[in-house]
């Protein structure tokens, strides 16, 4: 069995944050420069996670790609100050940011995503809802969907705009079909 390891003695900058590298002992994330560990994933929420990705794949246009579970940039604070760095369900990226990163190092950078998914776990109702949302669209990321396993599987896609953060659509279970940020059709069902 692995030990939690010690939390670091400042607060981290995502730079920092990178070179921590993968973790045995769960999920973390960086919340205002403070390490922020979480579990591993329940099946359910794992099986969404790699059924949305699965189903997404085939209908993007060629510019972009998905991505499941790797570290943002949410690029809300200068690089030599403690900073916020997320680990959404599913990203959908501009084809760059891969090479990007394997040349540059360091995260994905939110201004390089074109839609978050987070998938609700029974602890994370609030923070997908209220504290990701606002991150996610401080950090200027055009679409964020909220995907509920619970029964009935449901969909809430929520876009950025200019003044009011996210504008959500209205809530959709069984099929989910869009039109922004590209065309497509998601079968919810799936899910479970």
């Amino acid at each position: 069995m692995t030990a939690i390891p010690p939390p670091p003695a400042h607060l981290l900058t995502v730079r920092e944050y990178a070179t921590l590298g993968e973790d045995e002992t769960g999920r973390s994330e960086l919340m205002e420069g403070n390490l922020v560990m979480s579990p591993s994933l329940s099946p359910d929420h794992n099986t969404a996670r790699l059924r949305i990705a699965l189903q997404l794949m085939p209908q993007l246009p060629q510019d972009l790609e998905v991505i499941t579970d790797v570290d943002i940039d949410l690029e809300l604070a200068p690089p030599d100050q403690p900073g916020f760095s997320r680990r959404p369900d599913v990203i959908v990226v501009r084809r760059t940011a891969r090479p990007r990163v394997r040349s540059e190092g360091g995260l994905i950078r939110a201004s390089e995503v074109a839609l978050v998914v987070e998938i609700v776990s029974p602890g994370s109702r609030r923070t997908d809802n209220v504290v990701k949302r606002a991150e996610y669209a401080d950090a200027g990321i055009p679409h964020y969907w909220i995907v509920d396993i619970d029964e009935p599987v449901s969909l809430l896609a929520c876009h950025l705009t200019d003044k009011f953060g996210y504008l959500d659509a209205e809530v959709v279970g069984g099929t989910f079909t869009g039109t922004d940020p590209f065309p497509i059709s998601l079968d919810l069902e799936d899910l479970r």
